[in-house]
């Protein structure tokens, strides 16, 4: 190759020498037709070899079954790789079209390979941008946050890349440049500190199995609340519910605390914890025609004449004065209306009866008493969860005032009078 660019551009020389030119004259003479025809050249082996190369990968992409030759044709590798041959073959005519010029050979050599590892390193980047593409497509790899640990891979890349160029600009050796770099570590960790925590965030992420591409997440100090759609090196993008996106850096994932509802997701179940407020002074015990009343409730009839004959027996049996309603044993309307909900949630057909379904008091408030209902979805939609829980809310709610009881309600200017 050497021979043949020797011979093609030391040609011209001795015809313009012929022609009677001084010999600077010629020289330059010769140093622009012979460039003229590098240019030429060049630019014929970059048709001619990217012509061949886009048309061989993507006969190669129609005729495969995997997709990963298809990304990179759409990557456009082959099209870049195609620039290398022009451009190794002008850095070795170089130093022959500029024989006599060792300033502008110098300049121009220089040139031509920090052009060619900068197009090196963005061939790279583009097989690695194809193969996170076809990981994704993978669904045991869909999850993992693929961008950081390429990110991490380039910035080495980089990193080598960018001590090469220097070490050809400044002719400076690449071990001594190793030294200096270590020397000024420091500063460079200073510099990349984020990108260093990213990565070991992104690192004990993917071990960890913290977070996955289409979690949903919560986390309130970044106001995120909705799906993971990227994990990269630096940020954490979540489209939260209101269609906004949220950044959050990867390195808080590992620091910081947030909420995965992945597990909710994967259960069989959705969690419904939610209260209403009893007034205390609405809570009494309940006289026979009251119950009597009572076991015109379906859920009830049977619960009441059960309980009724275990509470007359034992206060009988224990000889208990009942005149006054506090002695022995008694239903009180609160109590009936908590066995009322248990036995409505457990016939209510949106609810996972294989999981823990109650219905409990919680601590007095100044308020009242909270009645909390504790079940669990089957239906883990968020508008079809959201609908089971009003639909059994509205039940409860306008099921209080059939036992006497009243929820308690902030009066509002309306109702209080002066």
């Amino acid at each position: 190759m050497d021979k043949l660019i020797q011979f093609i551009f030391e040609f011209l020389y001795p015809i313009f020498r012929h022609w009677g030119m001084s010999r600077t004259a010629s020289t330059y003479l010769s140093l622009f037709f012979n460039t003229i025809l590098l240019c030429f050249l060049a630019y014929g082996l970059y048709v001619v070899f990217r012509f061949i190369l886009v048309t061989i990968m993507a006969i190669v992409a129609q005729r495969t079954r995997t997709r990963f030759d298809d990304l990179l044709v759409s990557n456009k590798t082959a099209k870049y790789i195609a620039y290398l041959v022009p451009l190794f073959f002008v850095y070795k005519s170089v130093p022959v079209i500029l024989d006599k010029f060792e300033y502008w050979e110098s300049i121009f050599g220089k040139t031509v390979g920090v052009y060619i590892v900068l197009l090196i390193l963005w061939i790279i980047r583009t097989v690695f941008n194809s193969l996170r593409d076809y990981l994704k497509l993978i669904p045991r790899y869909s999850d993992k946050p693929i961008d950081s640990f390429i990110q991490v891979i380039m910035i080495v890349l980089w990193m080598f890349g960018i001590a090469l160029i220097i070490s050809k600009l400044f002719d400076i050796d690449q071990k001594e440049l190793l030294t200096i770099l270590g020397a000024v570590s420091a500063v460079i960790i200073l510099i990349f500190r984020d990108t260093i925590l990213g990565f070991v965030a992104s690192v004990q992420v993917a071990i960890n199995d913290m977070v996955r591409i289409g979690d949903w997440i919560t986390m309130d100090r970044y106001g995120a609340d909705g799906d993971v759609i990227e994990i990269n090196l630096a940020t954490v993008k979540v489209r939260n519910f209101d269609n906004t996106t949220t950044t959050i850096p990867t390195y808080s994932l590992s620091s910081d605390s947030f909420q995965n509802w992945r597990g909710m997701l994967n259960s069989d179940g959705r969690r419904i914890k939610r209260h209403i407020i009893i007034k205390a002074n609405s809570i009494r015990f309940l006289e026979d025609q009251e119950l009597v009343d009572l076991k015109k409730i379906n859920l009830l009839s049977a619960y009441i004449d059960a309980r009724k004959t275990e509470i007359d027996n034992y206060n009988s049996g224990h000889e208990i004065d009942k005149s006054l309603a506090i002695n022995g044993r008694n239903l009180t309307n609160l109590g009936l209306f908590r066995k009322y909900i248990t036995q409505y949630l457990h016939q209510y057909p949106g609810l996972n009866k294989d999981m823990l379904m109650l219905c409990r008091q919680l601590q007095p408030t100044p308020y009242g008493i909270p009645l909390e209902i504790y079940a669990f979805s089957k239906d883990k939609r968020f508008e079809n969860y959201e609908y089971i829980q009003s639909d059994i809310f509205d039940h409860i709610i306008a099921s209080v005032s059939y036992f006497d009881l009243e929820i308690f309600v902030m009066p509002s200017e309306n109702v209080v009078k002066p």
